[in-house]
């Protein structure tokens, strides 16, 4: 069984699109002219109906030849040619004076005027209701199936064809048989598919460009055109024949099939070879030029049915895909996570283009919904991806076709729809399709290997038409083009949402490195002015006699203590803090003699906000008064009290006596600001501040909103703070490492030296040092330790994987950070002891004190 529109002959055409047999079929005769109507070339058959050889024919003009009126009507004709494949027609023209009519067609090729003739069959029947009337049957179709059918059937009413066929090319060029109406007891081809190369695609541009192709008997002898070549030794190009020979190919095709005559008329839609009516009869039949025309005709109308219904169709689909798609952008806009969410996603998606699982691969992460590939298929997946075409939708019904290994996972995900997101590194929504085994009804085996026939190796007709079935294996359904328009329009509106976060993130980012910048600047002041004040507090804290080691004992303790106060901001900072500790901290850091600070007021908790505020407010205040105010002098003092006003208000009262005398400063600095303006501008309070020449008086008052009841204190008790007054000395176990070898952490030389220190000074028996992870893991395998401190940040990596080591051997260890509260070890370490940097003798005391026992020291 072959395809019902046989190959042509295009041995000779190379890879042009077109046909160039030099001979004619012999139901009627050709005349070829020169732009003024000069006849140069004609069929060998012209003396059979205009009683003239080509011989009498060459050289002459037209009118010499034809009637007047039949030279006028031809002439009018030409004149309505209009584009490349203009054809046009007149019925019953009388060429010879006292001769038959003829039924002729008109066009251009090649610069010449080509005029073909065949006696007029006297049919003058209404063509225009006659294609009406088949429309509007047409139009009482209620489906794509339907709508075949009624047209196979109108075009063999028409044309008494024994077999005409409904025949769709699909995207790759291979046809199938969708509708058929035929003589019964001819069996059917009905369903038959036809690969691509039955076909080839310089045929089917010839039949987008010549509407129908008739052959009216496969035994008649082709009649030749004369001369077969013009002075410039080519032939005449017949593209637009319709009277065109017919390739041997073709007719053994036809013959090996018992077929006497076929013709196929084009369905053209949107400019493209839908497909073809197909039809075959099984003897010589050659249908009238009229109905011929007709036929054309209904074709023509056919085809913008045919347009138009699937264009409704998709404009019904992608309706609803829009629908979709403002649904999809409006709930992304008030949650963005979504966007990540496969499961919502998927259930979005399928509802536009039906598919068994989603996948989406964005930053180089991976999320997946229903039926999908597994992850490392995905990535290599999304690698093929990165190869196909940028920016596009891509779609395929075989993942093979792209991954060769894909068999292995096609029974769970065949095909796939890609919509790409973003540009290289490409992120990408993907649709999957599962495995749809089926069964491929073909005329013939399409991977029959070429023969040599009669006619040469390039195409050899098939001598068996038995049904060959093909199972279908690794498969998807195919994605259409209609879904593959909408994915089209899903992209554009996840790129949308994904430029529109991007533009977000790039815009917090801006704000965040502003803010950073920011603090920078504020971090480099700060610490300046922390290196000022150890400064300051080593100049101040010089002994004028005694031992040098309790003048570092004195330095070291209250650098600790400014350490801690600064803590105060960070330290428990989402829930409410006590204002007494903040007062403690502050104090401890210069103030030897505790009396020297007066605190009145009963116990008061503040909010995070307002206690970070008031932690630099009185840090300020302090330090500033041990530099210049009361606190700079013997016997000067502070008062500070605080109580709550009518509107539940707190006000708060700095009061310095016995100083020096007080003057307004002459430049507004860092500090003055931060007394000055933080209250009322964090806050919404107020400031006042009074440069009594006695002594520095201010009164801050903090809104009711930013204060909080201390939990559980009874009205009237003393509030018990949950740890030791900050400043004041705690006790410290004495050798907690006596005996022990600790390895110590840690990627800073001074830090690690201090340490280093502190373990000496609790009795450790050896401490070694290591910077990077390599080298403590090293000294692990080599020198086992007996307990250890480890620095969670070493510089751009962590140490948990030496923590993992550790705790494969079982040697106890604790962790050290600078990050305070924030250090987050993995769930496998989240119960370990943390040590707060700066390390001081007391914290790793109790540090170890609760994690080891001294170990025995043994002697010889």
């Amino acid at each position: 069984m072959t395809s019902p529109a046989a190959p042509v002959d295009l041995s000779n055409c190379d890879r042009e699109p077109i046909h160039i047999l030099g001979a004619i079929q012999p139901i009627g005769f050709l005349i070829a002219l020169t732009a003024d109507w000069l006849i140069t070339r004609a069929s060998a058959n012209t003396k059979d109906f205009i009683g003239l050889a080509p011989s009498d024919l060459f050289g002459r003009p037209l009118q010499d030849i034809f009637t007047p009126k039949a030279v006028h009507d031809l002439r009018n004709r030409a004149t309505l040619l209009r584009g490349r494949d203009a054809v046009e027609r007149i019925f019953d023209c009388v060429f010879i004076e006292g001769g038959q009519a003829f039924d002729a067609a008109i066009h251009f090729s090649g610069g010449q005027v080509i005029i073909e003739a065949e006696p007029a069959s006297g049919e003058h029947g209404d063509a225009t209701g006659m294609v009406r009337s088949m429309i509007s049957r047409l139009d009482q179709t209620a489906d794509f199936a339907s709508f075949y059918k009624e047209g196979a059937r109108q075009v063999r009413a028409l044309l008494g064809f024994d077999r005409v066929m409904v025949y769709r090319f699909a995207a790759d060029g291979s046809g199938e048989v969708v509708a058929e109406a035929a003589r019964s007891g001819i069996g059917t081809f009905m369903g038959l598919r036809y690969p691509a190369s039955d076909i080839p695609a310089q045929a089917r541009e010839l039949y987008r460009r010549n509407l129908l192709r008739l052959i009216t008997d496969v035994n008649a002898v082709p009649v030749r055109i004369l001369p077969e070549r013009d002075e410039s030794g080519r032939p005449l190009d017949l593209s637009l024949s319709l009277l065109r020979s017919v390739s041997p190919i073709h007719i053994e095709y036809l013959r090996n099939m018992g077929v006497g005559a076929s013709l196929s008329i084009s369905i053209i839609v949107d400019g493209k070879l839908w497909g073809l009516f197909a039809c075959h009869h099984y003897s010589a039949r050659r249908p009238t030029f009229e109905r011929r025309s007709v036929s054309e005709l209904f074709a023509q109308m056919f085809s913008m049915r045919l347009e138009s219904r699937e264009r409704k169709e998709t404009v019904e689909y992608e309706r609803r895909a829009r629908d979709i798609s403002d649904q999809l952008l409006g709930a992304v806009a008030s949650d963005e996570t979504l966007l990540k969410d496969p499961d919502w996603l998927g259930d979005i998606l399928t509802h536009a283009i039906p598919a068994d699982g989603v996948g989406v691969w964005l930053g180089g992460n991976h999320a997946f919904s229903g039926a999908t590939p597994s992850h490392e298929d995905f990535r290599r997946i999304v690698r093929a991806l990165n190869g196909t075409a940028a920016g596009r939708v891509f779609a395929t019904d075989h993942i093979g076709s792209i991954l060769p290994e894909a068999d292995a996972f096609a029974s769970g995900a065949a095909g796939l729809l890609a919509i790409p997101i973003s540009r290289s590194p490409r992120d990408y929504v993907v649709l999957f399709r599962k495995e749809l085994i089926h069964s491929v009804r073909w005329a013939g085996d399409p991977h029959k290997p070429v023969e040599y026939g009669p006619n040469g190796p390039r195409l050899t007709p098939r001598e068996s038409f038995a049904e060959w079935k093909e199972l279908v294996e690794g498969h998807s359904r195919p994605f259409t083009a209609s879904e593959i328009r909408v994915a089209e329009t899903l992209r554009a509106t996840l790129i949308e949402v994904v430029l529109r976060l991007a533009d977000e993130a790039s815009a917090e980012r801006q704000q965040s490195s502003a803010r950073q910048e920011l603090l920078i600047a504020e971090l480099n002041h700060r610490v300046r002015n922390i290196l000022g004040l150890i400064r300051g507090l080593i100049r101040q804290s010089q002994p004028s006699g005694g031992d040098i080691t309790d003048f570092v004992s004195v330095i070291d303790g209250r650098i600790h203590a400014l350490a801690r106060a600064h803590n105060q901001i960070t330290d428990d900072h989402w829930g409410p803090a006590p204002l007494q500790a903040l007062i403690d901290a502050e104090a401890a850091a210069f103030v030897d003699d505790h009396d020297r600070i007066v605190v009145q007021g009963e116990p008061v908790h503040l909010n995070p906000n307002a206690y970070s505020t008031m932690a630099l407010v009185v840090h300020e205040l302090v330090t500033n008064s041990n530099k210049y105010g009361s606190l700079s002098a013997d016997g000067g003092r502070v008062v500070m009290g605080w109580h709550r006003n009518a509107a539940g208000d707190l006000v708060i009262e700095w009061r310095e006596t016995g100083g020096p005398p007080v003057t307004p400063p002459k430049r507004k600095g860092f500090g003055t600001t931060i007394i000055g303006r933080s209250v009322p501008y964090d806050l919404g309070g107020s400031a006042q501040i009074d440069y009594d020449p006695k002594g520095l008086h201010a009164v801050f008052r903090i809104p009711a909103r930013h204060l909080s009841e201390p939990r559980g204190v009874p009205e009237g008790k003393p509030i018990k703070y949950p740890r030791p007054a900050v400043g004041h000395p705690q006790a410290v176990p004495d050798a907690v490492l006596a005996g022990h070898d600790i390895l110590l952490v840690e990627d800073s030389l001074i830090i690690a030296l201090d340490a280093e220190d502190i373990a000496q000074r609790l009795g450790a028996a050896s401490v070694t040092t290591a910077a990077t992870v390599e080298g403590a893991l090293e000294f692990i395998d080599s020198n086992r330790p007996t307990v250890a401190m480890l620095d969670i940040n070493l510089g751009d990596r962590n140490s948990y994987p030496i923590a993992d080591r550790l705790a494969e051997l079982d040697i106890p260890f604790i962790f050290a950070t600078g990050y305070g509260e924030q250090a987050q070890p993995p769930v496998e370490h989240r119960g370990r002891l943390i040590v707060q940097k700066p390390y001081t003798l007391e914290n790793v005391a109790r540090a170890f004190d609760n994690l080891v026992e001294p170990v025995a020291e043994t002697t010889d």
